[in-house]
């Protein structure tokens, strides 16, 4: 139906400039999630004002290190780093900003080019920004003498934040279906991964470049990175600083392209983004254009089967009777298709191999930091009903004697060791091999048993008596509010009682070296092994009548998120 013929005619996106209008959107948007809940405005002031902090430290050491021989070398490698994160963040944290889903403003009149400046400008809106407005700032400050290069300076700083913002909207408009999708919130669940691994390649090079003589060991890596946007606009104002004229024009120049490069992309993308049917539409205009095959869903390969990803055939045909192989598998499907599950697993394996691989090829760990992979991996025992959520009641139903709970229980142990196992004897191989100890890998191999049965055993104990939920929606949140107070008790207390329960072990192995009886620690492998699988199956036995009798406070406590 048309507008009455009296009626205004509604003004067009061209005529009316969109930039006010998309600020005040975020500033809206901002607002209206702080109010969402008290807990959410403190973490986020709390998080501003720590990232406030930062900023403020790292502009007072870049000012600080100016007249530095080496400032220009860092300064650019810190550019290039901002600009990374800049890249990267989107596709870990997609829900941090409403903004990034331009799919929200299909169904609006918009222009691209008007739409492409509104949604920079409410880019540059928040604390990101103003943290690499920082940085940036310190960094021109750092390598800027002269009044020449003041001038690019006031050039360079903007183009370098307009730049690492346009690369971030770039990259999420690009993946936006990605990110919206399952696959999508899998990524970003794996964001604490990728925190930790970084954590530690961080730590690993600087204590490489303290090695290696300090920060004269970056000039190579300087040299080649000031010549790549937009770390080149930083690179061009220390060029003035040091006359080189010719080269800070062609650094600008190379950071003004690559911006316009991006933002051309990005309203490409954006356009035919904003126009091109997606997925689900192209499905619902063919309903019929191909019949699905047998084993097959339309639309989709063949139905997967962890349990054969995980387990070998023959073992999981065997286990196809009883409770333990359903149970086993369901464990498994948890792993493979739940997201805060797989990023919980992913995040235990590689932290648990990162640990004592780095601290091996740094010369400065020894073979025992090996058992930081089955403490990992041994925390996955606890809050076992917590990741059924409400739907542990179907489990409940199955549960009538403490027998049944015991099997319950085990075949959720026995998964969780199908992946364990060898993993830990993976990494403390590995381990032996970087520090050339051959010696003591059975000793090691004893003591990371005794611990992965200690854990599995208090974390059976755990999930029976601190249980607690853990939100399914697309937040980072592990924990329902409320309840973190049990989250604490159940992993810190079951750690603790395994340090306990592996007092034992560890005394013996204290022992066999002060009385320098070390050419028999390979006993150790044995009796370690053997005592995990005993206090393992004792904690099992131990959590199995508690478990039976507390099926109603479990599911209460596990339905909440």
């Amino acid at each position: 139906m048309g507008a009455p013929p009296d009626a205004p005619a509604a003004p067009l996106s061209g005529t009316v400039s969109l930039t006010p209008v998309f600020v005040r959107l975020k500033l809206s948007l901002l607002r209206n999630g702080l109010r969402q809940s008290s807990g959410r405005t403190v973490a986020y002031v709390a998080s501003a004002v720590l990232a406030l902090l930062v900023a403020a430290a790292q502009l007072s050491g870049l000012i600080l290190l100016r007249g530095n021989a080496h400032a220009g070398t860092l300064v650019v490698l810190l550019t290039a780093v901002l600009a990374l994160g800049w890249a990267v963040m989107p596709l870990f944290f997609p829900s941090g900003d409403e903004t990034l889903d331009p799919t929200r403003l299909v169904m609006l009149p918009l222009r691209p080019r008007p739409l492409t400046g509104a949604l920079l400008a409410a880019s540059l809106v928040g604390i990101g920004p103003l943290f690499t407005l920082c940085l940036v700032v310190g960094s021109a400050v750092a390598t800027a003498h002269g009044a020449a290069a003041v001038a690019v300076s006031v050039v360079a700083v903007p183009l370098v934040v307009l730049t690492c913002v346009a690369l971030a909207r770039a990259v999420a408009t690009a993946n936006i279906r990605l990110l919206t999708s399952r696959k999508g919130r899998d990524l970003a669940v794996l964001s604490g991964l990728v925190v930790a691994v970084g954590a530690q390649v961080v730590n690993f090079g600087a204590q490489r470049l303290g090695d290696a003589g300090g920060l004269s060991a970056l000039a190579p890596v300087g040299r080649v990175v000031r010549w790549l946007p937009p770390a080149s606009a930083i690179g061009s104002v220390d060029s003035v600083s040091e006359g080189a004229y010719g080269r800070a024009v062609a650094q600008l120049l190379l950071t003004a392209v690559a911006a316009t490069a991006l933002l051309y992309g990005w309203r490409r993308s954006l356009v035919k983004l904003m126009t091109a049917p997606d997925g689900s539409t192209l499905a619902a205009a063919e309903p019929s254009r191909k019949e699905p095959r047998p084993g097959r869903l339309p639309g989709s390969g063949r139905l997967p089967r962890p349990s054969r990803l995980l387990l070998p055939s023959r073992l999981s045909r065997s286990l196809s009777e009883g409770r333990t192989g359903p149970v086993m598998r369901r464990s498994l499907r948890y792993v493979w298709r739940d997201p805060k599950t797989k990023a919980a697993w992913v995040t235990s394996l590689a932290i648990g191999m990162i640990v004592p691989l780095f601290n091996a090829l740094q010369g400065t760990g020894t073979i025992y930091f090996a058992c930081f992979a089955s403490g990992m991996l041994g925390i996955q025992m606890y809050n076992q009903f917590g990741q059924d959520t409400s739907a542990f009641w179907m489990v409940a139903m199955t549960i009538t004697s403490s027998r049944d709970a015991y099997l319950e229980l085990r075949a959720r142990a026995l998964a969780l060791l199908v992946i364990t196992l060898p993993y830990a004897t993976l990494v403390t191989a590995a381990t032996a091999a970087l520090l050339g100890d051959w010696r003591t890998l059975p000793e090691a191999l004893g003591l990371s048993f005794a611990l992965l049965g200690a854990m599995l055993a208090t974390g059976a104990v755990a999930s029976a008596r601190f249980p607690y939920s853990i939100p399914q929606g697309s937040g980072y949140k592990n924990v329902a509010p409320g309840q973190a107070s049990l989250a604490w008790i159940s992993i810190f207390g079951g750690m603790l009682g395994a340090a306990l329960l592996c007092a034992p072990v560890i005394a013996l192995t204290v022992w066999l070296h002060l009385t320098g009886a070390d050419d028999r620690s390979w006993i150790l492998l044995p009796l370690g092994t053997a005592y995990g699988a005993l206090v393992a199956a004792g904690g099992l036995r131990l959590a199995a009548p508690q478990t039976a009798t507390r099926l109603p406070e479990i599911l209460a406590a596990v339905s909440k998120g």
